[in-house]
């Protein structure tokens, strides 16, 4: 390992390079229950590098998800059938008041 260099994210979390999103999630809250200050033995050093590990990879995948979708909309418009759409909610036709005004009692007419 060089002095300076962080550790690998995929090595601390015990994950493959092609893991996805959930895996990487499920890695990660495993290492921190594991490594918590309040589990039985705690390793301070390790849940630094889990968090660490952790935030990094969670940009990695922000980055790549920000590049696809750039591509995507660079695709789109570069094939000249992007039409811009003009979407309208109907708001719901307003409901009567139904208040009631003071109720009388009848008495019974037997």
């Amino acid at each position: 390992m060089n002095i300076g260099q962080p550790p690998d994210p995929y090595t601390v979390l015990g994950l493959d390079p092609d893991a996805t999103a959930a895996e990487i999630t499920a890695a990660y809250r495993r290492a921190v229950r594991d490594c918590h200050p309040d589990a039985p033995h705690p390793d301070r050093d390790r849940l630094a590098a889990v968090l660490a590990a952790y935030r990094r990879l969670r940009a990695q995948l922000a980055d790549r998800a920000s590049a696809e979708h750039q591509r995507r909309s660079e695709t789109r418009s570069a094939d000249g059938c992007s039409i811009p759409v003009r979407v309208r909610l109907r708001t719901p036709a307003p409901t009567p008041d139904l208040r009631v005004g003071p109720v009388r009692h009848h008495p019974d007419p037997r």
